[in-house]
């Protein structure tokens, strides 16, 4: 089959974020856009499962990209650590997700077209 010229890069997904594709921080990220108002620090750790240490390096990573933003105080004596999705990082996931809807589209796009041809599917 002749190599099309405007397949040139076709499945390389530019618009992969490495920092947000990495699999805790994608999960951080969709609670927080799933919470816009945030979510303290512990709840996030619940909803995510992860230890205190690797929510502390993945959200620092997210905030050192501008992607979340945290919130530090003192709420009745207590330390309470808020976490948010800041706007620049609620659309850079928008996007993120975009591209990975294709992803989706791609692969379900080869997976029917193996089905339907029995040479391709190994029959």
């Amino acid at each position: 089959m002749p190599k099309n010229e405007t397949d040139s890069g076709r499945f390389s997904y530019e618009g992969l974020d490495r920092v947000i594709h990495e699999k805790a921080r994608l999960g951080l990220l969709t609670s927080l856009v799933a919470h816009p108002k945030g979510l303290p620090f512990a709840e996030l750790k619940r909803l995510c499962g992860l230890t205190d240490g690797n929510l502390s390096r993945h959200l620092q990573v997210l905030q050192e990209d501008g992607l979340v933003s945290i919130d530090k105080r003192f709420e009745a004596g207590r330390p309470l650590t808020t976490c948010r999705i800041t706007t620049s990082g609620r659309k850079r996931f928008l996007d993120y997700l975009k591209v990975l809807e294709s992803v989706v589209r791609d692969a379900e796009a080869g997976c029917a077209a193996a089905t339907a041809s029995p040479r391709l599917s190994g029959a």
